[in-house]
């Protein structure tokens, strides 16, 4: 419940996809704080007992809603939204939080390893927002954002809502969590913006292409800049960004060659490959578990012709 809000977007208020021609649930004044009922990434196909077959059973015509559109008063190309994160609330189901993490067949960095589908349920409490067990040993720390957040293309037709975008969209960024100001480019009158696909923790790069994904309540404050002229989107954060897993260190893998994708699959299978020998536990797992709090980077990539990239996995989690 958020008490300082001017509007409320209801979960059933969502769509699939970018698209201009789409009527606005909202109309809203600059400045209006909204809460926003955010469905989890399946939109609510996948649930508290929700096993693997259900995966293959996925429709993915009903993947990632948005919540909205919201028509911003005034807004026009060449303006950017400005939305100040206010809260993210995450839905309990059967009295806790839920979410949950997938290796979907085709999908995500390592696909061609990882052929079959493979499903973790998670719970938590919503309450203190302690780490989520992944099982006795493993512990992932909680920081919830919006996978998706974004404005209307430009561009006529229905976009798929997969793909990150100029004016924002699936952009998975763990750091667009509570105290972050977001700013996306505008491309068409009021610029229709949506938020969804919440997630209760992620690491940078989502390997194997899904987080916790886990449904949420949002609450934003949508403004405006005139002329701000944007190319794509950028942000501020109020303070550092990874204090969550820093505390234990980490162990380090790394890719080095002259393709970076080539490079973070050698840098991201290496870990796998590593827990999987350290923690016994199945490969597949270990590609799950590091997509939700292990960390891509570019290291280097000025030494021509080779590039590093490095995978840092938080060492708080086993310990």
């Amino acid at each position: 419940m958020c008490k300082a809000c001017n509007y409320t977007i209801h979960g059933a208020q969502h769509h699939f996809g970018w698209d201009n021609s789409l009527a606005p649930v909202l109309r809203a004044e600059p400045g209006s704080t909204i809460l926003f009922h955010c469905n989890d990434s399946s939109a609510g196909q996948l649930g508290p007992s929700s096993t693997v077959a259900d995966i293959a059973a996925l429709d993915f015509g009903k993947i990632n809603p948005v919540s909205g559109p919201v028509y911003i008063e005034g807004a026009m190309p060449g303006d950017a939204v400005k939305i100040t994160i206010e809260s993210f609330a995450p839905r309990e189901m059967a009295g806790v939080g839920f979410g949950w993490t997938a290796n979907i067949p085709g999908f995500g960095l390592l696909a061609d390893q990882f052929p079959d589908p493979a499903l973790k349920v998670w719970k938590y409490d919503t309450r203190t927002m302690e780490p989520a067990l992944w099982d006795t040993n493993a512990r992932v720390p909680l920081k919830p954002f919006a996978g998706t957040i974004g404005n209307a293309l430009a561009e006529a037709g229905l976009h798929s809502v997969v793909p990150p975008r100029r004016v924002g969209g699936n952009l998975d960024i763990r750091d667009l969590n509570a105290g972050v100001t977001l700013y996306l480019p505008v491309e068409v009158a009021g610029a229709l913006f949506s938020v969804g696909d919440t997630h209760a923790a992620q690491g940078d790069g989502e390997v194997c292409g899904t987080a916790i994904e886990s449904p949420m309540d949002v609450v934003l404050t949508l403004d405006l800049v005139k002329g701000a002229n944007l190319k794509t989107p950028r942000f501020t954060t109020p303070g550092p960004v990874t204090r969550h897993l820093d505390a234990k260190g980490y162990e380090v893998t790394t890719g080095i060659g002259p393709d970076l994708m080539s490079a973070a699959r050698d840098a991201v299978s290496a870990m796998v490959d590593l827990l999987s020998a350290q923690r016994g536990m199945a490969a597949v797992d270990a590609y799950m578990l590091v997509s939700t709090c292990g960390d891509l980077r570019i290291s280097e990539i000025v030494d021509m012709p080779n590039w590093v990239v490095s995978f840092y996995f938080p060492r708080c989690v086993f310990e």
